[in-house]
Order: C-alpha cells, then sequence, then structure tokens
C-alpha cells in the first residue's frame, strides 16, 4: 500500500484523499498543542513555506495519547494553530497514532518506516514521516529533530 491510498478527515471533518498529493513531498506530524515541542509548529510553518511551491505538504495530525497534551476539540486545536503558530499548512482530525484505534495512515507509516530498535510504536508527539513524491516512507525521525534539521532530505526528495 502506498501512502496516497489513505483517505483521512480534516480537522473540519470533512474526507481528504491523500491521493491529490501525489507527486508532493509529505512531512506528516503528530502533533499537539501542550507539550514541549509544540514550539515545533513554527519550524515546520517555516519548512512549509520556504519548500511549498517546489511540491512539499506538512501534514499535521493532532494526537492526545502522549501525556493527554492534545485536550482540545478539533474547533479548540485549528484555533489555537491560527492564533499562536499562524500555520498554513493543512490540519487534520485528532487521531490517534498507537493502540486498537491508531489510524489507518499511521499504521502504514510505523511499519513503513519502524523506529529506533524496529519498534513500530510512536514514542511520542511529534514524530515525524518523510515521504516521497512516489508515496513511499522515505525516513522517520524522532519528536527532538528539529523541522530545520529535514532540510536537507526535503531538498534531496523534492529534486527527484
Amino acid at each position: 500500500m502506498n501512502t496516497f491510498d489513505f483517505c483521512v478527515a480534516d480537522v473540519k471533518g470533512r474526507e481528504v484523499e491523500l491521493a491529490q498529493y501525489r507527486n508532493h513531498v509529505l512531512l506528516v506530524v503528530n502533533t499537539a498543542s501542550k507539550c514541549g515541542f509544540t514550539r515545533q509548529y513554527s519550524g515546520l510553518e517555516a519548512l512549509y513555506r520556504a519548500y511549498a511551491d517546489q511540491g512539499l505538504a506538512v501534514l499535521a495530525f493532532p494526537c492526545n495519547q502522549f501525556g493527554g497534551q492534545e485536550p482540545g476539540s478539533n474547533d479548540d486545536i485549528a484555533s489555537f494553530c491560527a492564533t499562536d503558530y499562524g500555520i498554513s499548512f493543512p490540519l487534520f482530525a485528532k487521531v490517534d497514532v498507537n493502540g486498537a484505534n491508531s489510524a489507518p495512515l499511521f499504521e502504514h507509516l510505523k511499519h513503513a518506516a519502524p523506529g529506533i530498535f524496529g519498534t513500530h510504536a510512536i514514542k511520542w508527539n511529534f514524530t515525524k514521516f518523510l515521504v516521497g513524491r512516489d508515496g513511499a516512507v522515505f525516513h522517520r525521525y524522532a519528536p527532538d529533530t528539529t523541522p530545520a534539521a529535514l532540510t536537507a532530505d526535503v531538498k534531496r526528495l523534492l529534486a527527484v
């Protein structure tokens, strides 16, 4: 299965076919509004603005599975992201990324790019998955990897 084969709900609950991002490089991130890494929204926005016109799409999926750090509704999350970080990249509905109710997209990403020691579970908020224009998962990045640190890999995939 390919990343572009999935359908997900956006922050307003509308179904979005990821096929619309075919031929884009995707940076898929599980996010949270009350996390020590929340400031990475600024870096994600900067990366998106720098490379969106070349085909980068940042897709943010809020998740409340880590320390209850995303307790708000989808509307609360959208308001926070717009007001506090001015994000212009797509924001999706809150999802689970681990466990029995894990979103199918994240099951795909986790199995395509296992974590350290081959683990599949996502360990914390702001785990990032970079996906090439062909829909193949290129790499998984740890929560403490800043968006700026992904620049070289993003540029490499955009050049393909």
